[in-house]
């Protein structure tokens, strides 16, 4: 009941009050991306989400403010993350404030607050079916991996601490 009705409920009105409360901080922070940055102001990448009804895991956009610039080399490629990550990028980065817009994928019900954060749509060639589980729920802006030390936790300590969460939810 909590997980199909309530929890929905919560993160709709959560990622509401965050949009409403923190609205003069999502504009100066788009305006600061703008003027530091340049355009677009936000970043999407296409992550992997919740399983569908034939099991499938549903790909996604996720929605954070840009902290790299477009630098490219000679031959018009992308010059290396290093490179392009700003120091504005850095402490956005740093202060988590990047993922504000994803109270976006929040409200579309592609995330949820609480929940295995999403991983990288090439990280799933690396799980087993066991790990694939983190796909039975949404994923979230934060979750128990976060709470017990984020990236100090190695990759197989996330998986397991999101299945973790996922079996006690």
């Amino acid at each position: 009941m909590y997980q199909h009705f309530f929890k929905r409920f919560f993160d709709i009105v959560c990622a509401l009050l965050a949009l409403i409360v923190f609205c003069w901080l999502y504009a100066i922070i788009a305006v600061l991306v703008r003027v530091k940055l340049g355009s677009p102001v936000l970043f999407k990448q296409i992550r992997p989400g919740m399983k569908d009804k034939n099991g499938q895991e549903k790909l996604f956009k996720l929605y954070k403010f840009r902290t790299m610039t477009d630098e490219r080399d000679t031959d018009g490629k992308l010059l290396p993350d290093e490179i392009r990550l700003t120091k504005f990028g850095a402490w956005l980065r740093s202060t988590s404030l990047d993922e504000l817009p994803e109270a976006i994928n929040i409200l579309k019900g592609d995330m949820s607050v609480i929940g295995p954060r999403p991983q990288l749509v090439r990280d799933m060639v690396f799980m087993t079916t066991e790990q694939r589980r983190r796909h039975n729920v949404r994923p979230g802006l934060s979750g128990l991996a976060q709470v017990r030390g984020r990236n100090a936790i190695s990759w197989e300590g996330k998986l397991t601490t999101d299945l973790e969460y996922i079996e006690h939810i």
